[in-house]
């Protein structure tokens, strides 16, 4: 059974989030995968780190592609061993995992040690977009002066 939101009472009040609504609508987007396992950690006010559980991987192995608002890791290993396995508990398989990312983050930094592949996020608020304070006047606009012209009195 699939339950839909109506978000058109939110559409009413609020502007720029119809990427956020059509997020939540596409079902697709929400799907959960298990494997392989990650952590996301806050570790600033605008630092985030994805640490992700990629035993027997190596940094050929693994590609890292942030486009727009999406951060895309693909792992795959080409198994080239002739070995017969007994039991084969490590999975080498390979995989594409998918993360939403908000507006102005992006890919600081990456690194791969002790079979975790740790991906550093930061958000950076261009100054345009960064909150600035709106003063009240009474309505009437002064004249611009060029500074050539002004005369000393």
């Amino acid at each position: 059974m699939r339950t839909e939101f109506d978000f058109a009472p939110l559409y009413r009040s609020s502007i720029g989030f119809d990427r956020v609504f059509s997020l939540l609508n596409n079902p697709q987007r929400l799907a959960v995968d298990a494997w392989p396992p990650y952590d996301i950690l806050k570790v600033g006010d605008n630092e985030y780190r994805i640490v992700m559980a990629v035993a027997g991987f190596e940094d050929g192995d693994l590609d890292i592609t942030q486009e727009r608002n999406v951060l895309l890791v693909k792992g795959g290993k080409v198994d080239d061993t002739k070995a017969e396995y007994l039991h084969r508990g490590i999975a080498t398989r390979g995989f594409e995992r998918r993360f939403e990312l908000a507006d102005h983050v992006s890919v600081e930094n990456a690194s791969l040690k002790n079979g975790l592949l740790h991906i550093d996020l930061k958000r950076e608020i261009p100054e345009a977009m960064k909150p600035r304070k709106i003063a009240i006047g009474d309505g009437a606009q002064v004249p611009l002066q060029i500074e050539g012209e002004k005369q000393v009195a």
